[in-house]
């Protein structure tokens, strides 16, 4: 396009045009060189169906600064083309700038646009061999004349680009194919339908080749004794298909009803399967706080049995009755029994020490009952023990008393030291029998013989205040040996041993 001064200028794309993108990839597609070509187009119904392809030289290109594909027309094709655009071959390949078919060119990044400065060029190449001397007003009269080209021009191409949106709504519609397409979307589909052609030819052979062998059987025609024994198969056969039809029905209405029963049990078995989950985890729950329970109850009963072990090794008679001395007395748990004539004792104090001394031997005595003949009975009462013989008489052990007439408490004394002799005879018999050494064998280390321990009388009446005090811490002391063989000897439980003498005692 032409300007005044000579050059050429780069009018603006209208925005009005429409803007065509290929319908499979999306890519840009602009057109150019379709200036001279829009009546041809508008006036011929024939061809306002088909896109005729070329390569123009003008300034459109230059307006639409476009790198993607391109639609070009062709000003000199001579035959109409309608269809799918061929595929180049190996042999023949295009020349880009006479093509007579509709294409798309997908050109190199510098194609978008023409250079304005050849185009300047050979515009003014063609005024030089026009004339080059003319005069100013011949000048301006062709400035004139190319501004009138340049606006027919712009109409021309408007109306090819209608003309062009029209053939590509026609050709949308013949071809079930949105369009346009740039050109590698074109080859594309192009094979795909090389590949539906040759598959529809491959199959017309196919009925061609069953058609000729059809025309090659010869055409036998049946009597009408033939063709009725051939419908009497034919409705045998059917009656027996029939029968078979209705065979596979009734199997098929039976599994049917199977399936349903079996869907039925199906959905029984997985309530089932859900329910016995769900106790299965409730028992789980169960068993594990009963496991923990369990647990914690052997932990304790582990804990009893430790304490109970240590409690079975405690000596529970030697804290309970602590026998000692203090001076000339004997003691136990810190009870003085006797008298001196310059230290005289309470009374209460010497009952309380018998008392304590009855209550220990009563209780070793009870607890090796009936192996020990129990036949002098003690009855421990505090203070006030008692002491029953052989014959069932008794005496006490608890004064005060008198010193010149005290029958009934020397009476007493005597039988808790026969008491005393006899266990520790028991004592003895009992380290026998568990094959102890006789030299180690459990004896007294004071001999008692009938009321004397060792040359000393137990009794009270005409005898000194300091024999009879030696004589009981002598019995004291040999009440400790007892109790010290007892301890080792025995697993005593205390509790047992103190409740069965009390039941003894209530029968007695």
């Amino acid at each position: 396009m032409k300007g005044k001064a000579g050059g050429v200028s780069m009018a603006a794309a209208d925005p009005a045009l429409p803007r065509w993108v290929c319908q499979n990839c999306r890519h840009a597609l602009c057109v150019i060189g379709v200036e001279s070509y829009a009546d041809k187009f508008l006036n011929d119904p024939t061809r306002s169906g088909m896109m005729q392809a070329s390569i123009v030289q003008g300034s459109v290109m230059g307006q639409s600064r476009m790198d993607n594909s391109f639609v070009i027309l062709s000003k000199q094709t001579k035959q109409t083309v309608t269809g799918l655009p061929p595929r180049p071959t190996r042999q023949q390949q295009p020349d880009p700038l006479r093509m007579e078919e509709s294409f798309v060119v997908l050109p190199p990044p510098d194609a978008s646009t023409y250079n304005a400065a050849g185009a300047h060029s050979s515009v003014n190449n063609n005024s030089n061999n026009n004339g080059g001397n003319n005069s100013n007003g011949s000048n301006n009269e062709g400035g004139n004349n190319g501004g009138s080209s340049s606006s027919n021009n712009n109409a021309g191409f408007h109306a090819s680009v209608m003309v062009l949106k029209r053939a590509f709504e026609v050709a949308t519609s013949q071809t079930q194919i949105d369009q346009p397409l740039c050109l590698e979307c074109m080859r594309v589909l192009s094979d795909k339908l090389e590949k539906e052609v040759d598959d529809v030819n491959t199959d017309i052979q196919a009925y061609e080749s069953c058609l000729a062998s059809l025309d090659s059987e010869p055409n036998t025609v049946l009597t009408e004794s033939e063709f009725l024994k051939e419908k009497e198969k034919i409705e045998e056969e059917e009656r027996k298909l029939q029968a078979a039809i209705e065979e596979a029905e009734k199997q098929y209405s039976e599994v049917n009803s199977e399936m349903k029963d079996l869907e039925r049990k199906s959905k029984l078995f997985d309530e089932l399967e859900e329910r016995y989950w769900h106790d299965f985890n409730n028992f789980q729950f169960q068993l594990t706080s009963h496991q923990e329970e369990r647990d914690a109850i052997l932990a304790k009963i582990e804990v009893s049995q430790a304490h109970l072990e240590l409690l079975k090794r405690t000596n529970v008679l030697n804290d309970a009755f602590f026998i000692s001395h203090e001076g000339e007395f004997g003691t136990i748990n810190n009870f003085r029994l006797g008298r001196l004539p310059k230290q005289q004792v309470e009374w209460d104090e010497i009952n309380a020490a018998w008392g304590q001394a009855c209550l220990l031997l009563h209780t070793m005595a009870q607890f090796f009952r009936p192996k020990f003949s129990y036949r002098i009975k003690i009855i421990p009462m505090g203070s006030y023990p008692r002491i029953m013989d052989t014959s069932g008489n008794t005496y006490e052990l608890f004064g005060p008393v008198n010193i010149f007439w005290s029958t009934r408490y020397d009476k007493g004394m005597t039988l808790f030291l026969t008491c005393l002799k006899e266990f520790s005879e028991f004592a003895n018999f009992k380290d026998q029998e568990n094959n102890i050494p006789l030299e180690k064998c459990f004896k007294l280390p004071y001999k008692i013989e009938n009321d004397k321990v060792e040359s000393y009388t137990i009794t009270q009446s005409f005898n000194k205040l300091e024999n009879w005090t030696k004589a009981l811490k002598y019995m004291l002391c040999n009440l400790k040996w007892v109790l010290f063989w007892f301890v080792g000897n025995t697993n005593f439980q205390p509790l047992s041993s103190i409740s069965a003498s009390q039941s003894d005692l209530m029968k007695n």
